[in-house]
């Protein structure tokens, strides 16, 4: 059954089940296999996730836990990234959406989601 509310064990799973679909992606897997590693279970991971599920968190329901600047990693790896690459991540993280939550809430984080990219894709200077 469908999240008809976000709760943050919703968005952690959420968090999770996207970051397994990424690994198996051939074109943004790569990228964060080197950044992070194989494996979701290693400490990198867990950070990350834990990261991630706290940045949603702050978006979607106020939380103070997420005290990061999410565009400022991505300038780092910047030479790896593409236009491409966020239209596949939108792609996935779409496709997880609508495994976890009702459609209602599955569009409206992925309204958001398609804006963060967008600033991300114009900061970056991607084409």
């Amino acid at each position: 059954m469908l999240a008809r509310e976000v709760t943050k064990e919703s968005l952690n799973t959420l968090v999770v089940k996207f970051y397994t679909k990424v690994l198996k992606d051939d074109l943004i897997g790569p990228i964060f296999i080197d950044i992070l590693g194989k494996n979701l279970e290693e400490e990198n991971w867990k950070e990350h996730i834990e990261l991630l599920t706290n940045f949603w968190a702050s978006l979607a329901l106020g939380e103070k836990n997420y005290n990061s600047s999410p565009f400022a990693p991505h300038i780092e790896f910047r030479k790896r990234l593409s236009v491409s690459a966020f239209e596949r991540w939108l792609k996935l993280f779409s496709e997880t959406l609508n495994t976890i939550f009702h459609p209602q809430i599955a569009d409206q984080f992925l309204a958001k989601s398609k804006t963060i990219a967008g600033n991300f894709i114009r900061n970056l200077e991607l084409t």
